[in-house]
């Protein structure tokens, strides 16, 4: 019988103790990017103010502000075209680097376009867009698909109708941009994003709760119709009101932050818009098993609006 001293014990034992080591290493690698946290990203909303003001100042800001925040994806609204001035969307993806989609109801043989834009810094997959119900208030929807490590994820922007007593109308426009979602969203979770034009407390906006979490409201549980706190208005012109939204599938996502940016005029007084940026982080749920969660999903796509050369 041998009789194996301590140091001789742990000679022998060594490379079985490294093989063993090595293995359970090997094991939970897999399983370690399994539990791994879920892809989170950042986007931001901003309605441009198209060109009034000092635009090639106000772009100034706005562009160093988002090199700083480098976002996944930005929805703009009330961006302009017309002779003399580039496609706004287009002049700040190239400053960022990043890839855009514009859409208006302007005709693209028409000198002044306006409408919305998605800017990514991820490859664009797939991109489309309406007109929204009633046509004659001339608004639309426009979404992207992108992936963010792997998992793919739908963004839609929009600029529902302005006025205070035109409830009807952005409830007819709810109504279309909801039926356009179901239609177009496909097996990807959805973000909706964009400048309301109401609080989320409006009648008409309920709709939108139904498939859909209020991002910065959820982080503010607190939040009261009229801070100024989170007003998303310049609150040197308007009264304090929060009416630019960011908006994530239920059960598909988890907002992490959401906050007011662009709010801090320049040592001049300017301000990069007459709206607020909000910046709103979030992560996917998991386990990434969840259906879309909204009715009436379909592959359908409407026209491509492409991108503006």
């Amino acid at each position: 019988m041998h009789v194996f001293s301590a140091p001789s014990l742990a000679r022998l034992l060594a490379p079985a103790l490294l093989l063993l080591l090595a293995a359970c290493a090997t094991s939970a690698g897999p399983k370690t990017r399994a539990d791994a946290a879920a892809p989170e990203l950042t986007l931001v909303t901003l309605n441009l103010w198209h060109d009034k003001g000092d635009w090639p100042k106000r772009e100034k800001l706005i562009v160093a502000r988002l090199r700083e925040l480098r976002p996944d994806v930005i929805a703009l609204q009330e961006v302009l075209q017309r002779d003399g001035l580039p496609n706004q969307a287009r002049t700040l993806a190239e400053a960022l680097g990043y890839e855009y989609v514009f859409a208006s109801v302007d005709a693209d043989s028409r000198p002044q376009r306006f409408g919305n834009a998605i800017l990514s810094r991820h490859p664009i997959l797939a991109h489309d867009w309406k007109a929204l119900l009633p046509l004659d208030d001339f608004r639309s929807i426009v979404r992207v698909r992108v992936a963010v490590d792997g998992r793919q994820v739908n963004v839609y922007d929009t600029h529902l109708h302005w006025t205070e007593q035109g409830g009807a109308i952005r409830a007819t426009q709810v109504r279309d941009a909801l039926a356009y979602i179901a239609r177009t969203a496909g097996d990807a979770p959805s973000v909706l994003a964009g400048d309301l034009n109401a609080s989320m407390d409006a009648p008409e906006l309920q709709p939108l709760l139904g498939d859909f979490l209020d991002a910065y409201a959820a982080m503010h549980p607190g939040m009261a119709p009229g801070d100024r706190a989170h007003a998303t208005l310049d609150l040197a012109q308007y009264p304090p009101r929060h009416i630019d939204q960011v908006l994530l599938q239920r059960e598909a996502f988890v907002p992490l932050q959401a906050r007011v940016i662009l709010d801090d005029p320049d040592a001049e007084g300017t301000l990069a818009s007459d709206h607020y940026g909000v910046l709103v982080k979030f992560r996917f749920a998991e386990p990434a098993k969840h259906g879309t969660g909204i009715s009436a999903r379909a592959t359908s796509h409407d026209s491509n609006p492409g991108r503006p050369k």
